[in-house]
């Protein structure tokens, strides 16, 4: 599948239903959403498939508006103050083969007007996921050191995303552990911004998947350590 960028009135719909986020305002502007949101969303999905082979087979790129690698635009306003009905940004998730039965490692991207990142991880595993990927820390002390000091990894993303760590130690981990601040952590993932405007060129797709390779390094140890494969 081709991807040409995405259009301009792709920002310009999520700018105006900010101003304008209720039933009505979107019930009459649907046909712009499928035309000028689902439609290049479901593109670039499709155009990502070849791209996410190149890197691990094990990761799925699903054309579908439900049920698919792109997340819905109905917001949850169960437990929220803020009842808006709907999102005001689009998001798509590349999980991994065994992301709907176990917790695995996935690619992201969010897209919205002024704000543009993507990237892979995990955020806030469960806790029987994120006790394993301790303990693989832990007792692989020296693969975990060379994910974090990888070149690609390093110039692309910095450093792992901060992931709101505890504040004390997990338990069975000593304060003085040498990697107790990376043990700390709650969320293991890295994100880079690009822009609107990269967006809404036809090279975007090739930002997005050499963004996706520069990640591998952090990907394949989550694998390993949940026990899914890279």
């Amino acid at each position: 599948m081709y991807f040409n960028g995405f259009p301009k009135d792709f920002f310009a719909f999520f700018s105006e239903l900010a101003d304008n986020n209720d039933r009505s305002w979107f019930e009459e502007n649907k046909p712009r959403y499928e035309e000028s949101v689902v439609g290049p969303c479901l593109d670039f999905i499709s155009a990502m498939g070849p791209e996410l082979k190149k890197i691990s087979p094990h990761f799925t790129a699903i054309p579908k508006k439900t049920g698919g690698s792109m997340f819905r635009i109905y917001r949850d306003t169960r437990f929220s103050k803020d009842k808006t009905p709907y999102k005001t940004s689009a998001a798509l998730h590349f999980r991994h083969a065994l992301g709907k039965d176990a917790h695995a490692p996935g690619f992201y991207l969010h897209l919205e007007p002024g704000q543009v990142f993507f990237g892979g991880g995990m955020w806030m595993p469960p806790s029987d996921a994120l006790k394993k990927i301790r303990g693989a820390i832990d007792e692989d002390q020296a693969s975990w050191k060379k994910v974090k000091s990888n070149k690609r990894l390093k110039d692309t993303f910095g450093a792992l995303a901060e992931g709101n760590p505890l504040t004390r130690p997990p338990k069975a981990y000593a304060q003085d552990h040498p990697l107790i601040e990376d043990l700390k952590r709650r969320s293991f993932f890295v994100m880079r911004d690009s822009s609107p405007k990269s967006a809404l060129k036809p090279d975007f797709i090739r930002e997005v998947s050499e963004t996706y390779r520069a990640a591998s390094p952090l990907m394949s140890f989550l694998c390993k350590a949940t026990g899914a494969s890279f």
